[in-house]
């Protein structure tokens, strides 16, 4: 009785942890997809970005100086972010994304 118990367990164990890795390698392949895109706008200015991408939610300067555009949005309700730190040449030189997909 314990052994099938035991067998059990090590099975659903199996299919979890499995499953789990299935989940974190499309996420993976989600956030290689997302910063490809993304990367292409570093080294250029901020007219190309906002010609592309348009109009952003937000624009502010960050505690180095350098501003940031805000870019927001939904997808299936999820809320998704994507900043962009430009120098002072206005040109990109970093961004953040989070909750796209």
């Amino acid at each position: 009785m314990k052994k099938n118990f035991l067998i059990s367990i090590l099975i659903t164990s199996f299919f979890f942890i499995s499953g789990c890795q299935t989940v974190k390698n499309k996420t993976d392949v989600i956030v290689e997809k997302e910063n490809a895109k993304l990367s292409k706008y570093i080294g250029k200015s901020s007219n190309e970005l906002r010609l592309d991408l348009g109009k952003p939610d937000e624009d502010f300067k960050n505690e180095k100086g350098n501003l940031e555009l805000v870019y927001k949005t939904r997808k299936y309700g999820i809320p998704c972010e994507r900043k962009f730190e430009l120098d002072s040449n206005q040109v990109v030189i970093g961004f953040v994304s989070n909750g796209c997909f």
